[in-house]
């Protein structure tokens, strides 16, 4: 099956340092290094040479595969939690030479597109410190484990930077949360929001104005200029519109308010051009959502805490005979018959990744 990012233009690339960490972590557990990098579309090349970017969407293959074959939910916060933040590099450094808490988040938010391309962040200072986390050119809806990374890195780098254990306001995620997330509120000091609309985080305003324990403004004179340059150079974001479509959709499913009008809304674009930018992608709406769907069902089918009631919910629809109509259709079987076949030991994904079918 042809790739769907072949007619997109490039897919986002990241630096690979979180895949390089999950990795490590795989091999020492003694997992099947060979099996995890063939099913992630990963090479050992890539993984043994740093300075060799990464797909994103190979990236967070690789994660879920991994926390899949660790059973563990939380592999992206326990994998930042354990990493030494220098290891971020440059973008670490120009945050730790920046002089207030403000500038060096300011700073990691504009230059981390630099790090990852698939995740914009955007800083704002009105009634508290807000960053938020934009997925582009890539899928929110695929990921857990690499948001979990940048948030807790996140955290742990306003803890170290102003040496004060900074509690944040508020956290949202967009996935959904899961019984073991309570070591997630010991280390934030505070419950999370999962199954928000916006991936997002945020600290009191006070907080913008504590110094910089590594202030050096001469450092971070340099290396501001080493990034302006490299942002220079960076092509227009050209990435697929279907993903911006997806990640719109995916929060406004529940509540049953995903229609072209609200979607093309919460994009800021009128719906004659929302159709056309589907359309030079060769998808519609309704092939978007049908295959968003479909994506959806065999994530949440996996998860055995919520039944398929639940899940038709999740999904928006309003009775459990359309959910299991529509999953019937798309994989030959129900969703209880999926479920069960999944617990004998093959995966519940009612399409491979990302290959959802297209129109």
């Amino acid at each position: 099956m042809a790739d769907p990012e072949a007619k997109h233009g490039t897919p986002p690339t990241a630096m690979g340092g979180i895949t390089r960490l999950a990795y490590a972590r795989a091999k020492a557990a003694e997992i099947d290094l060979d099996l995890l990098l063939k099913k992630s579309g990963l090479t050992l090349y890539q993984i043994e040479n740093p300075d060799i970017r990464v797909k994103v969407r190979d990236q967070i293959s690789f994660l879920n595969l991994t926390a899949e074959a660790l059973q563990d939910d939380h592999l992206g916060f326990h994998l930042a939690q354990q990493s030494d933040l220098r290891e971020l590099g440059l973008l670490y450094y120009v945050s730790a030479s920046s002089e207030i808490l403000d500038q060096a988040l300011r700073r990691a938010a504009r230059y981390s597109v630099i790090v990852n391309e698939g995740v914009c962040l955007t800083y704002t200072n009105d009634e508290r410190i807000c960053i938020n986390f934009h997925y582009v050119g890539v899928s929110r809806h695929l990921d857990r484990h690499q948001i979990e990374f940048f948030m807790t890195t996140l955290v742990r780098m306003c803890r170290q930077l102003t040496d004060f254990r900074l509690v944040p306001m508020r956290i949202r995620l967009l996935h959904r949360g899961d019984d073991t997330s309570s070591e997630l509120v010991e280390f934030y000091g505070r419950d999370i929001e999962f199954e928000a609309m916006a991936d997002e985080i945020a600290f009191a305003k006070a907080s913008k104005d504590m110094p910089v324990a590594s202030a050096d403004p001469y450092l971070n004179k340099a290396l501001i200029a080493h990034f302006e340059k490299a942002l220079s150079h960076r092509s227009a974001n050209l990435y697929s519109f279907r993903s911006l479509v997806e990640n719109a959709i995916v929060p406004l499913l529940p509540h049953g308010q995903a229609r072209t009008g609200e979607v093309a809304d919460k994009l800021g674009v009128g719906r004659r051009t929302f159709a056309r930018r589907l359309s030079l992608e060769g998808v519609t709406f309704s092939g978007v959502l049908e295959s968003l769907r479909s994506d959806l069902a065999g994530h949440y089918l996996a998860d055995k805490s919520l039944s398929i009631s639940q899940i038709a919910w999740l999904l928006g629809y309003q009775e459990v005979s359309a959910f299991t109509h529509a999953f019937k259709r798309w994989t030959g079987k129900t969703p209880r018959q999926m479920r069960s076949q999944s617990s004998a030991g093959t995966r519940c994904r009612a399409f491979p990744y990302r290959d959802a079918p297209h129109e």
